[in-house]
């Protein structure tokens, strides 16, 4: 045991006057060493700072959840849906009405005698029942997309093997696009739902053709959607 003269044990004198506090080198009031002082209080700011942080996500969280329920509930005052409807049913359905739009936008391009190209790829083949000629069914297509070398042949050779006739075709190239306007007629009994399906399918492959090198030589990517209007 240290005697009371030992440097690590103050006198009475020197807790009176508090020159105790200097006993022990680096050491505190209790005993502990200044620098583990230093290091809990690090410690206490890192604790703080980190809760800072969590507090701060989760207000960027709420934030972020609350506009997307904003959105969510635009969406079901358009749709007309319940407000109770699910997320994925909801976004069914949006995706189920702008195909919708998409189709009619179409429909009405066609039927207006629409020509002039636009940024999106498209394709729409209508069934026009009420311009039946002789007992023929009369179709118009209409494809948009890129223009490049050899369109033109290509999409001869996907008419030819088809039960159709062309009856007039129009063609309009604008700023590296071109839509081709074909109104065809074949007899009702050759015309089956599996040639409309294989005409459809050889446009779409036309036009994805046409859209890797349009991307490759303009880099703009673009929306590619595909119809068959029977009406």
């Amino acid at each position: 045991m240290q005697p009371r003269s030992s440097p690590e044990f103050p006198s009475h004198d020197e807790l009176l006057t508090g020159d105790w506090l200097s006993y022990g080198g680096n050491s505190s009031a209790i005993g502990y060493p200044t620098e583990a002082l230093g290091f809990a209080d690090d410690k206490k700011t890192k604790s703080r700072n980190t809760f800072a942080a969590s507090e701060n996500h989760k207000e960027a969280e709420r934030r972020r959840r609350h506009r997307i329920n904003g959105h969510l509930d635009s969406l079901r005052a358009l749709l007309l849906c319940n407000s109770k409807t699910d997320k994925a049913s909801l976004l069914a359905k949006v995706v189920h009405r702008v195909r919708e739009l998409k189709q009619q936008t179409s429909e009405i391009m066609i039927q207006s005698n629409q020509t002039v190209p636009s940024e999106a790829d498209e394709i729409a083949v209508i069934l026009q029942n009420s311009d039946c000629i002789d007992g023929q069914s009369v179709f118009k297509a209409s494809v948009c997309c890129e223009d490049r070398v050899n369109l033109i042949p290509d999409l001869i050779g996907i008419l030819k093997p088809l039960p159709l006739s062309i009856l007039r075709a129009e063609m309009v190239t604008l700023g590296g696009r071109i839509r081709n306007v074909i109104v065809l007629a074949g007899e009702k009994n050759d015309v089956t739902d599996e040639s409309v399906s294989l005409l459809r399918n050889s446009l779409e492959t036309l036009v994805r053709e046409s859209s890797y090198v349009g991307g490759e030589r303009s880099k703009r990517r673009r929306m590619f959607d595909d119809e068959v209007i029977i009406g």
